[in-house]
């Protein structure tokens, strides 16, 4: 199998290309021609996966994980967490550490040692991952449940349906109609399990994930494959007899393409699982933020309470910050952009986007009438290293532009942040 690992935003052709980047990389013809007409369909969803530029070029967008395309070509998209050149090994790490923390993931053998060792597609960490899960399970015994049967029986089995027995025409009085109950693991969860195991399965291209899947598709040959996964996850038991289950449901929710926490993030399609790395960097400074917070700071997501103008009787545009935060008096605004920036390049304002700057300004209007603070986090790199200097949107706003460690999941000058974030500005308003 041909793997090719680049980063977000990287461009592909078909001809040769100089080795040792990841942002330039050759892919078969047939590769190519397929990526084109996902282009096609992915732009009529509203979800462009690549963009074409001429008839030998082609650049991603901005999703991350595996693409596998028909031919067997595996596209690993990396995100592009630095400047410059960086090595498959820390991006992949990266990507791994944010996914456990966005996602909740119950991940085993989750220290740095084991991540620096990996050395496979993010795909087969989360192939690796629930087959550890699903082997400590296995180990710890499947929950099996009874199940009514009704059948036409020669012996006398259970109990005896009297009035469907006494119907029996002539000559079918030697059968019993009986009802008894079969105890067997024919259950929601398991059936679940096992889909997803087959999926891994067929999926997988790592040696030993291949034999682990099999391994325990021979021990689980019993189990049957679910027919309705959406329904037999809402009837999924979160009782205390299936506590033991609850690690399993997250990588379950994952692989069957289920789980949804945010907006079009994780699609597996065929072998491809992918997420737009803005929603991802989302997700993982919300986790950051909860963790930051004191117990009675109340971090609210998307919230929708109110719209930029009015018309008569309608509002219209409404706002939608990433976070608001919400402290005893004070409230703070925080956006989450999944961008690069440079703090010495003041000519071109360090990179910031002016359409961000016109967001949070009306934000602050309507959230913070006018008076408080706001935020805007980005990835930490070591050209941004410290908070950049606050910008005055006049009238009482006072907006700071925050560095996110990826690696710690901290916001650096933790002191700084704290001491605005709790301090209530005058006038403020929840």
């Amino acid at each position: 199998m041909n793997t090719v690992s680049v980063r977000e935003h990287a461009r592909l052709t078909t001809g040769p290309v100089p080795g040792g980047s990841l942002d330039v990389a050759s892919v078969p013809v047939s590769a190519f021609d397929w990526l084109c007409q996902e282009a096609q369909r992915y732009r009529t969803t509203g979800a462009p996966l690549v963009r074409i530029e001429g008839r030998h070029w082609l650049r991603l967008d901005n999703y991350v994980g595996v693409l596998e395309t028909p031919c067997g070509t595996r596209i690993e998209i990396l995100p592009k967490h630095v400047h410059g050149e960086s090595d498959v090994a820390s991006a992949r790490r990266v990507l791994i550490r944010m996914l456990q923390v966005a996602l909740h993931l119950p991940v085993r053998d989750s220290g740095p040692t084991v991540l620096q060792t990996f050395n496979a597609p993010v795909s087969e960490w989360i192939i690796q991952q629930f087959l550890k899960e699903l082997d400590a399970l296995v180990r710890r015994g499947l929950r099996f449940d009874y199940r009514p049967v009704e059948e036409e029986t020669r012996f006398l089995r259970g109990r005896l349906l009297l009035a469907r027995q006494l119907r029996q025409p002539a000559g079918r009085q030697h059968l019993f109609q009986i009802e008894h109950q079969v105890f067997e693991p024919d259950r929601p969860e398991n059936r679940l399990i096992a889909s997803a195991l087959a999926k891994v399965a067929a999926a997988t291209r790592d040696p030993e994930n291949w034999r682990r899947a099999h391994e325990l598709e021979h021990q689980l040959v019993e189990l049957p494959r679910s027919r309705d996964i959406a329904g037999d996850f809402r009837r999924w038991s979160s009782d205390r007899l299936m506590s033991h289950y609850a690690a399993i449901r997250s990588w379950c929710e994952l692989i069957l393409g289920d789980r949804n926490p945010m907006s079009a993030m994780g699609q597996w399609t065929g072998r491809s699982l992918l997420f737009p790395m803005e929603k991802v960097f989302e997700a993982y400074v919300e986790t950051c933020l909860q963790r930051m917070l004191p117990p009675d700071a109340r971090l609210r997501t998307q919230a929708a309470s109110h719209y930029l103008c009015r018309q008569g009787d309608r509002r219209l545009f409404q706002l939608r910050p990433d976070f608001l935060i919400e402290h005893e008096n004070s409230v703070w605004v925080v956006d989450a952009k999944w961008k690069l920036l440079d703090a010495a390049d003041t000519q071109n304002q360090y990179g910031l986007s002016q359409g961000d700057f016109y967001q949070l300004f009306a934000y602050g209007r309507r959230y913070l009438r006018g008076n408080g603070r706001l935020a805007l986090v980005f990835p930490e790199t070591c050209r941004f290293e410290k908070p950049l200097e606050t910008f005055d949107l006049e009238d009482g706003m006072l907006l700071d532009v925050l560095p996110l460690d990826l690696e710690s999941g901290r916001i650096r000058e933790a002191g700084f942040f704290n001491h605005h974030l709790f301090c209530p500005p005058v006038n403020s308003a929840a």
